[in-house]
């Protein structure tokens, strides 16, 4: 194991130290998800970087969906995933399936693993105190139970945080006579990071960001205005997945998020890179 000299250690430190003072009391949303939720070790990694922040004094919540999960459940239960439009085709007996793994099997061990690493935090969902009401999507094909969120209600969360926990969300929703809705985790995390009035909101993604060239890391773009998104899509530097990603981004700014963030969730300790030091990671969007 590499040993850090005791001058780098404190420099390091000293460095933290005004990042640490502007997110002293403030609100971080980070929409967990890719390859950092299903690594062991970047999984570790990220809790312990979540345990850090809020121990510094940042108010850290933790939203998460878990798509690779339920199509393992599927799987196991001999239920069909189908998808459309990139949306999962989610039918009565799915949406039980997809409550039962994120509100249960996912959050739980999330909590569990932040419980681990002598954090506080409690296991939440959209369905708690109502906390994401939802109306079934409007498309050109039946996507079955797939919810647009139409209300944020954040009392749940911030009494959480004045209690000194780490809210850990599953992105299920109901409908206001209580129907249970699948609903986008990206969406879902943005607009919980617009009702809070967030510092940032971070999505951890498998890639190191919005890039000129998507094959080519180096072209990676450090810092987007939300007015030069339309440019950039036309261009065909925003396409296919990244998307709807950058959408969440560009509603979270517009809505009064301070900063938005794509960073590669590959990276071990990357929120902490993004939050405490000058270079950041990944493409911010204010």
């Amino acid at each position: 194991m590499e040993t850090i000299e005791n001058s780098v250690r404190s420099q390091i430190l000293i460095d933290a130290l005004p990042y640490i003072q502007k997110y002293n009391n403030k609100i971080v949303v980070v929409k967990y998800g890719g390859n950092a939720m299903t690594n062991d070790d970047l999984k570790q990694a990220v809790m312990s970087d979540i345990v850090l922040l809020s121990l510094v004094g940042v108010k850290v919540v933790l939203v998460h969906g878990g798509g690779p999960e339920i199509s393992d459940m599927l799987k196991r239960l001999n239920i069909e995933s189908r998808f459309i439009g990139g949306l999962r085709y989610t039918d009565r007996e799915t949406v039980d399936v997809v409550k039962m793994v994120l509100a249960g099997k996912v959050n739980k061990e999330l909590v569990a693993l932040l419980t681990a690493n002598k954090g506080s935090a409690v296991g939440l969902c959209g369905i708690d105190g109502q906390m994401l009401v939802a109306e079934k999507v409007k498309s050109e094909e039946d996507l079955g139970f797939v919810g647009d969120i139409t209300k944020v209600n954040t009392k749940v969360i911030t009494d959480a945080l004045d209690n000194g926990y780490i809210p850990v969300i599953a992105t299920v929703a109901s409908t206001p006579d209580g129907q249970t809705m699948n609903v986008n985790a990206d969406t879902a995390a943005s607009r919980i990071a617009s009702e809070l009035g967030a510092e940032n909101l971070i999505l951890m993604t498998d890639i190191a960001g919005l890039l000129k060239d998507k094959d080519d890391p180096s072209t990676l773009i450090p810092s987007v205005n939300v007015s030069d998104v339309p440019y950039l899509k036309r261009q065909g530097i925003i396409s296919g997945g990244m998307i709807p990603k950058i959408e969440c981004c560009v509603e979270a700014v517009r809505r009064g998020v301070n900063k938005t963030v794509i960073i590669d969730g590959r990276v071990p300790h990357s929120i902490l890179i993004e939050l405490l030091t000058n270079e950041g990671i990944g493409t911010q969007f204010t």
